[in-house]
């Protein structure tokens, strides 16, 4: 792999990007209610969790699936449209053990579509920023 290759202010966009498309997803216009419903949580149990460290950890691991995406994509020829399919595989993948360990968890099929679906639209979102912005 060659490093160089690698436009590491595309990571930190495209790990941005990651917040953008949760902050959406699990906001009350999308799947919060459904979410909180499904994952049996409440408001004020969200409200007293630390998410100083909710967010810092989310941080640290978007920038890692972005980094980790970008290895994939170290390559002359990657565009956006060939970043976008690596990161729709790449959420097919993560999607599937998401429903793997819900499955596990008695979590219901509008649970695991509502998390791996997140996971599959950030990672595609991902993949097209590292692939445009090379």
């Amino acid at each position: 792999m060659n490093f160089s290759l690698i436009n590491w202010l595309a990571v930190v966009a495209a790990a941005l990007s990651a917040f953008l498309v949760g902050g959406l997803w699990y906001s009350k216009t999308l799947f919060r209610n459904a979410w909180m419903t499904d994952s049996k949580l409440t408001t004020d149990e969200i409200k007293s969790s630390s998410m100083g460290k909710t967010f810092g950890f989310t941080a640290l691991f978007s920038l890692i699936m972005a980094a980790n995406l970008a290895m994939f994509l170290a390559d002359a020829k990657t565009d956006a449209a060939w970043g976008a399919e690596a990161g729709c595989l790449a959420g097919i993948w993560t999607f599937c053990a998401i429903a793997i360990h819900s499955l596990f968890e008695l979590k219901s099929w509008r649970h695991i579509l509502i998390n791996g679906g997140y996971s599959l639209v950030s990672l595609t979102l991902m993949g097209a920023i590292i692939g445009w912005w090379r």
